[in-house]
């Protein structure tokens, strides 16, 4: 019988590769892609006949990825387990009229997307990566990872009381990056970016653009044990889920099929063709059903017994303001993934879904944790929720701990990003 291999330091190294090479969710889905193929995955299309193959499969579709593995001897009504995540993060996007700027300074135009820390933004180098659309149909990912952009904080010269009464900030007013000199010309960020891609000029038709922090993830403290870097919400959960997904096609165990189902859009809500709201999961699972030759009645069956790990990002405590967190829940760093619990339904985790969790961590020896919110704080959500209501399936919600959530920049424990990997790949083996 073969098993996967135990992840470790290395795979917080891959990470943070990972992380530096994904400034979008299209760049995010098109690396788990890429290492999804290594693992001998193949990419269908939505639009074509699937077939009762066994083996690795993926579709995408926009920032959307996707994947799961059918053992062979998989009947039709064999229940799937599906770690869940999400490709977005909380960031400026670029605004269909992106020339603008004033008093002799050349701007982009730019619309905040999800809750993100605005503050974090400022006096920091940018560059500017997404997705173009060319008047062929075709698509091109672009990534422009140098200082190109630059959100300019007010002097405190000019703004005496800052430091006293709180930094306010306008997001229409404040938040427009500049990019150079000169009187504005519409047009000239895209043909910019045409430029930069070997393009002809006016081969752009239309583009999904955002701007990103251009410093690398990097190991932080005295003994190396954090790691500091851009969207860890929740591409740690996206590559975890990538790498297990990988590590469980070897095994010639599993009892289930195992998918990887990373969304866009969830950082507004999750209603979109790609988001978790939308049918993309329902209609992959329905079809990889149907393609082996089940019927409504398999699809219940399978979907009856499967259930979902919902894996995104939670709040460690923090030191300086640990009263903001519940007294008897003070998830650590490097403690082992979260479980994220909320009787209000903001979490999906029930007592039943806590022990298909706990049963996973203790086959893979991972410690785990636990988070609930401060009564007297609102709670967060998750995709965890809208899977479950959506395609009624049950649902757990757990992930990494980290600090500054939604910043330009986080804080997590170099050990948690593999502690996680670990614990999905028992999940997933069932």
């Amino acid at each position: 019988m073969s098993s996967p291999a135990r992840f470790d330091r290395g795979h917080t190294d891959d990470l943070m590769t990972f992380l530096a090479a994904s400034p979008s969710p299209y760049h995010a889905v098109a690396g788990a892609a890429e290492r999804l193929e290594k693992a001998g995955f193949r990419q269908l299309s939505e639009t074509d006949a699937w077939d009762a193959s066994a083996g690795g499969k993926f579709v995408l579709r926009g920032g959307a990825i996707i994947a799961w593995y059918v053992p062979e001897g998989a009947s039709a009504h064999t229940p799937f387990r599906i770690v869940g995540a999400h490709t977005d993060s909380p960031n400026l996007r670029v605004k269909p009229l992106p020339d603008t700027g004033s008093q002799g300074w050349r701007q982009i135009a730019v619309e905040i997307y999800g809750g993100t820390l605005l503050n974090t933004w400022l006096d920091r180098d940018l560059g500017l990566a997404g997705r173009l659309t060319l008047r062929d149909g075709s698509e091109r990912l672009v990534n422009v990872d140098r200082a190109l952009l630059r959100v300019p904080q007010l002097a405190v010269h000019l703004d005496r009381s800052v430091n006293s009464d709180g930094l306010k900030l306008d997001k229409q007013r404040h938040m427009q990056p500049i990019w150079g000199l000169g009187e504005v010309q519409e047009g000239d960020l895209i043909a910019f970016l045409e430029e930069e891609e070997g393009l002809a000029a006016g081969s752009v038709a239309g583009w999904d653009l955002m701007v990103h922090s251009i410093e690398p993830p990097a190991y932080l403290g005295r003994d190396r044990e954090l790691v500091a870097g851009p969207r860890m919400d929740n591409l740690i959960s996206v590559h975890a889920g990538t790498a297990a997904l990988a590590a469980v096609s070897t095994s010639d165990t599993l009892e289930y099929i195992p998918v990887l189902a990373a969304f866009d859009h969830e950082e507004n809500g999750s209603q979109s063709d790609t988001g978790a709201d939308g049918p993309l999961l329902g209609n992959v699972l329905e079809r990889s059903v149907f393609a082996r030759g089940g019927t409504y009645e398999d699809r219940a069956r399978a979907f009856a017994g499967t259930v979902c790990l919902s894996s995104d990002t939670g709040h460690a405590v923090h030191p300086n303001y640990a009263e903001r967190h519940d007294p008897t829940h003070h998830p650590r760093v490097n403690g082992g993934p979260i479980l994220k619990v909320n009787v209000n339904q903001r979490y999906a985790t029930d007592g039943s879904g806590r022990a298909v969790f706990a049963a996973a961590c203790e086959r893979a020896g991972v410690p785990w944790q636990t988070f609930v919110s401060n009564n007297s704080m609102p709670c967060g959500t998750t995709i965890g929720p809208i899977t479950a209501a959506r395609h009624g399936i049950q649902t757990v919600d757990i992930g990494v701990a980290i600090l500054s959530m939604h910043s330009a920049r986080e804080l997590c424990g170099a050990d948690d990003p593999f502690l996680l990997a670990n614990s999905l790949v028992a999940f997933l083996e069932g």
